[in-house]
């Protein structure tokens, strides 16, 4: 059998009367306030495969988090089981099912087997008001369900600053970072939210928000089951006052949660989470119909035969921030550049029957989403724009003639880079997210970070075996490109830059590490 499953866009399932907790508030009359569990929606209750399986009640309890073994399944557990994967019921009731079979000795069984599957990540707890499910905590990766007793009336509660909450399928879905659980708050219950931005006491939530004091007092206990919770008041807060804790931002922990925490999500890695709603993207994009530049393929055999060591090269980076204006680099330089560190070297299909493409940079998957887009201020043997590097080509094409979106983004490059002038070229890096997105879940955005950062030592390396300079930059504006160039900043977006030119002779500036003598 496969657990019941609840209509998300309609919480008001009502739920039969289960000893009831009538309310006598002079605001909220004869009102109901239930707690109760359930198996997790997504679960199967099963049979146990093998011989003699049923004889000696082996049942199992899967989810896509994994299995529970259940045997020794009693009649009175089966019972349970079966009206906990239907529906809500509320705990007290779960009693009289068991000792209907098993009698009295059945009860610390059940207690057990309720131990278990909170263990496992196998219930949901909810709150019901009037028959409408308010809240709901529900397992979403693998974790243990533990629910802490109500804090005090008069204890002062937060939300969590790291809480992060979306919209699903009608409900408002609440997380903290580094949790297995989220929390399905319906509309009646989305107003504690604001009222939990500051400090409150729970008799001061329940009042603010117009919810009965019991049932403010069992959604309070789901969120702090949840991670969802700060205590302690404005004087004694761990989120601002413990330097681990305040040195985060709420996006920045909850990227790093979401992709350091498997345990946390639903689907982590390789799970193909859009395969069966689209197709892959090729491992080329589209050419642009600007006019196009063919670029000299470099020898490689000889710059291997001149060029200084990889130990002398790694010695020798660093970020320059100066080019020479007296000898710009050359549309042979860039080329040179881009086909040793960018190129599309060959293409073949995966197993999944995506195409995939071997560069000079390693990439997760062999997906290679990233291009570049040379940003030219200055090259010889190249007009200024916003050009693209078609890497299967070896080419340039022109993606925007110069104007006010391409001079913001070089004023930009300028600015982040500390130049004096305008970057002789600025290399856009961008990605094109469904290259990833469409096998890896959880961890797609952060792949592409990490190609960004072994795109940009490749570049370092051969720029400075090159002799050019080179300078990563540390940030950008993805909605100034998406002007210059006409993309979906969703589809395609930047994700890096870097500033290239001719080296000077002697640096003006400091590189910024101090090494002693300054290398000219």
């Amino acid at each position: 059998m496969t657990t019941g499953q609840t209509d998300r866009a309609h919480p008001q399932h009502l739920e039969h009367p289960q000893h009831p907790q009538h309310l006598a508030h002079p605001e909220h009359p004869a009102r109901t306030v239930h707690a109760v569990l359930r198996l997790r929606r997504d679960a199967t209750l099963q049979e146990a495969p093998g011989p003699g399986a049923v004889a000696t009640g082996a049942w199992l309890l899967s989810a896509p988090a994994g299995a529970v073994a259940l045997p020794d399944t009693t009649p009175g557990l089966l019972a349970v089981l079966t009206a906990l994967a239907a529906d809500d019921q509320a705990e007290d009731r779960l009693a009289p099912l068991v000792t209907a079979h098993d009698g009295e000795f059945g009860l610390l069984r059940l207690h057990m087997l309720l131990h278990k599957l909170d263990a496992a990540g196998m219930t949901e707890r909810a709150v019901r008001l009037d028959g409408e499910s308010i809240a709901r905590l529900r397992q979403v990766g693998r974790g243990r369900l533990a629910l802490p007793a109500a804090p005090a009336a008069d204890a002062l509660v937060k939300l969590s600053r790291f809480a992060t909450a979306t919209a699903e399928g009608g409900l408002l879905v609440v997380r903290a970072p580094g949790s297995a659980l989220a929390l399905e708050l319906s509309p009646t219950a989305a107003a504690l939210l604001g009222v939990l931005a500051d400090w409150n006491s729970p008799a001061g939530a329940a009042k603010l928000s117009g919810l009965p004091d019991p049932a403010v007092s069992q959604v309070l206990r789901l969120c702090a089951a949840g991670g969802l919770l700060v205590t302690g008041g404005p004087e004694h807060d761990p989120e601002t006052g413990e330097r681990r804790l305040a040195q985060w931002s709420a996006a920045d922990l909850a990227l790093h949660s979401r992709t350091r925490g498997p345990r946390t999500v639903a689907g982590y890695g390789g799970t193909y989470p859009l395969g069966e709603r689209f197709g892959p993207e090729p491992a080329s994009r589209e050419p642009f119909p600007g006019r196009r530049i063919a670029l000299a393929v470099p020898d490689l055999d000889a710059r291997a035969r001149s060029e200084a060591s990889l130990s002398e090269v790694l010695e020798r980076r660093r970020s320059i921030r100066e080019h020479d204006a007296d000898a710009p680099i050359t549309l042979e330089q860039l080329g040179e550049l881009l086909y040793r560190s960018m190129r599309l070297r060959q293409t073949f299909t995966g197993g999944d029957g995506q195409e995939l493409a071997d560069r000079p940079y390693p990439s997760g998957g062999s997906v290679h989403e990233l291009e570049v887009y040379p940003l030219i201020t200055e090259c010889v043997g190249a007009e200024p724009g916003l050009w693209h590097y078609a890497p299967d080509r070896h080419e340039l094409e022109l993606v925007a003639e110069p104007g006010p979106a391409t001079a913001a983004l070089v004023e930009s490059a300028r600015g982040s880079a500390l130049m004096d002038s305008a970057p002789q070229v600025t290399l856009l890096v961008a990605a094109r997210f469904g290259r990833v997105m469409w096998k890896y879940e959880s961890v797609a955005y952060s792949l592409v970070l990490k190609h960004v950062g072994v795109l940009y030592q490749t570049l370092y390396l051969v720029g400075t075996a090159m002799g050019l300079a080179v300078c990563g930059l540390g940030g950008g504006d993805a909605d100034e490109f998406a002007a210059a160039s006409g993309l979906d900043r969703h589809v395609e977006g930047t994700v890096g830059e870097l500033v290239v030119g001719s080296r000077p002779r002697t640096l003006r500036h400091s590189a910024g590490v101090p090494r002693g003598e300054e290398q000219s």
